[in-house]
């Protein structure tokens, strides 16, 4: 059955200074109206209205109240406690009152547009009578209303109580004896700022221990590089496409196997999701495996489109790859691409090139059974090899909307090497200049790995 309107009771107005409460009346209250006719200066006491009721459409005026400070009084007097005067906030708009006799009513007045309660610490918490918890009203409410400020009401010798309420989670006590108007009006304005500040603080710390999680859980999404032994140089550069995302679908791996020769791998999952991003790790922790295990070539990447088509959660699903294998004596280097942009090198003297692409395979994923050549590279005694994904070359130039593509990357990627760039900062320059012709973050993900080999 539904819930009986509580009783309206208040605390008398202050008038400019500490005003003594007014004393109980053991009669019937005065009709509003009639009490602001004999006493126009005297703040009227609050009256229950409908529009305080959930379900009830509020009139205009209710609906303008609701932009101000509201508050919710929890407490059980059955022989009558003072008026609770219309008290102001510090702008001097009206604070709203609701009163609930119980924490039923309290909690079917508990709505968005309550900003505090006032809550009397002698109430009995449903269910926890016998438990011999002081504070067990405070709690459950605490509970019931995490986000709102709390005010603790206790008896002039009950304040330890009330310190007690604060340090489990209340925002202030007030003792009932000493109460007014303006007293109650500052608690109130206090106790609220102080809960947004409690709660900005919150979100401030707990913002930092996710962004201390993230970085680790990055740090141990993306590969560390085995290079152990070897002479050549390493630099990587990646940003997700999506927005606030620790990783997207693309992903890059190096090793060094045991005869010496380098094994560089980058791909790219379709699609920007975080399962995307994660079969793009299982991706590159396969290939990492897989060549550990001495596989190269279409029997290497052969084996990763099973660990595709068995990963994958949809079967249109696929990725491109572009593997490389660098000799021992640096020198040449064997090349597979999977539906795969081919790598650029470059060397001393000569314009940095795209290597060749004619004998490009399909992207892993689409064709059962397909094969894919492995081409013989000559890289000379001092090289820079760029590998990259396609959102690289995919973003915009200005507002024409033409891609930069890959001839506009070759020709970017000239100018800078032109200019003394190398490693780390070749790679943040490039991805700069792409994001100021896209006029603004990429949509797609977009990851680079340099290998530098000095004569």
């Amino acid at each position: 059955m539904p819930a009986p309107v509580p009783r309206q009771r208040a605390i008398p107005a202050a008038e400019g200074g500490q005003a003594p409460a007014a004393a109980h009346s053991k009669g019937p209250a005065p009709d509003s109206s009639e009490a602001r006719t004999a006493a126009p200066h005297t703040a009227a006491p609050f009256k229950s209205s409908t529009t305080d009721r959930p379900g009830t459409p509020p009139d205009r005026a209710e609906t303008a109240a609701h932009t101000n400070l509201t508050l919710l009084l929890i407490e059980n007097d059955p022989g009558g406690s003072p008026i609770v005067p219309d008290l102001l906030d510090q702008s001097g708009k009206p604070i709203r009152i609701r009163t609930a006799r119980n924490l039923t009513e309290a909690e079917r007045l508990l709505t968005d547009d309550v900003h505090c309660i006032l809550l009397d610490l002698a109430l009995p918490a449903p269910g926890r009578s016998g438990d011999g918890d002081e504070l067990a009203v405070l709690k459950h409410v605490l509970e019931l209303a995490p986000r709102h400020a709390v005010l603790a009401l206790t008896g002039a010798d009950d304040t330890e109580r009330g310190a007690e309420a604060v340090r489990v989670g209340a925002q202030d006590y007030l003792v009932r004896d000493e109460l007014d108007g303006r007293l109650l009006s500052r608690a109130i304005r206090y106790a609220v700022e102080r809960k947004r500040s409690d709660s900005a603080e919150r979100r401030l710390a707990e913002g930092r221990v996710r962004a201390q999680e993230n970085r680790r859980l990055e740090r141990g999404l993306l590969p560390t590089p085995l290079l152990d032994g070897s002479p050549l140089r390493f630099a990587a550069r990646y940003r997700p496409g999506r927005s606030r995302a620790l990783l997207g679908g693309d992903f890059y791996d190096v090793v060094r196997t045991p005869d010496g020769t380098v094994h560089a791998m980058i791909g790219d999952v379709c699609g920007h999701g975080p399962d995307e991003a994660a079969l793009g790790v299982e991706l590159r922790i396969a290939w990492r495996a897989l060549t550990l295990a001495g596989l190269c070539g279409d029997q290497l990447l052969g084996t990763l489109q099973e660990v595709l088509e068995h990963e994958r959660a949809d079967d249109e699903i696929f990725a491109t790859l572009c593997t490389v294998d660098i000799a021992p004596d640096g020198r040449r280097a064997g090349l597979c691409l999977a539906g795969h942009p081919s790598p650029l090198l470059a060397r001393p003297g000569v314009p940095a090139l795209l290597l060749p692409y004619d004998n490009n395979g399909p992207a892993l994923g689409l064709l059962p059974g397909a094969r894919w050549p492995r081409m013989q590279v000559e890289l000379g005694a001092e090289w820079s090899l760029m590998l990259y994904t396609d959102g690289l070359i995919e973003g915009r130039v200005g507002d024409t909307g033409e891609r930069l593509g890959q001839d506009g990357m070759v020709e970017m990627i000239r100018r800078q090497l032109s200019q003394g760039l190398s490693g780390e900062e070749l790679l943040r320059t490039a991805v700069n200049e792409v994001r100021h012709l896209n006029g603004g973050e990429l949509t797609d993900d977009v990851a680079v790995l340099l290998l530098d080999r000095a004569a």
